[in-house]
């Protein structure tokens, strides 16, 4: 697809290789992917400076990727940035379910919008960042779960 800008919304507390992963992969559907790290209404592990930090060092190679935190209304923030696609990654049905309702809503508060589901690549299928968090807090290994720049301050935090 050419000419689009897609958006990549998440908390990404912290960013894991799965969601790198997703990015990649939109890298190269669209002509610029937002990874848009939102601030977080529950307590996160990593400050939003933090979880911004993170993204940008890890996509930095990708030259059609760029990082934004945001603070508001997700449609508020994709329409702000002339953006028509919402990319999201669905990992198990349940997963395919909630993001399927969300995408209703979001279409209803944006009509032009679209959203574009990418499973996860078979050696993230299981990973999130709960389970990335809650491995590191009990000092397990998480070096093959997250890029470099999280896991170093993933081991600064624990």
């Amino acid at each position: 697809m050419t000419n689009t800008i897609a958006v990549y919304p998440g908390t990404f507390d912290p960013f894991t290789c799965g969601h790198e992963n997703i990015v990649q992969r939109a890298a190269r559907l669209f002509e610029r992917v937002i990874v848009a790290v939102a601030a977080s209404r529950k307590e996160a592990l990593f400050t939003f400076e933090e979880r911004i930090a993170i993204a940008t060092e890890t996509l930095q190679p990708l030259a059609n990727v760029e990082v934004l935190g945001f603070d508001c209304l997700l449609m508020d923030f994709v329409r702000q940035h002339g953006a028509r696609i919402l990319v999201r990654g669905a990992r198990t049905v349940a997963d395919f379910e909630y993001e399927t309702q969300l995408a209703v809503m979001n279409r209803k508060l944006y009509s032009e919008l679209e959203t574009v589901f990418l499973p996860p690549a078979e050696e993230h299928r299981f990973l999130s960042a709960t389970v990335v968090r809650e491995i590191a807090r009990h000092g397990g290994d998480v070096s093959e779960l997250v890029p470099s720049a999280a896991l170093s301050r993933l081991q600064q935090k624990f």
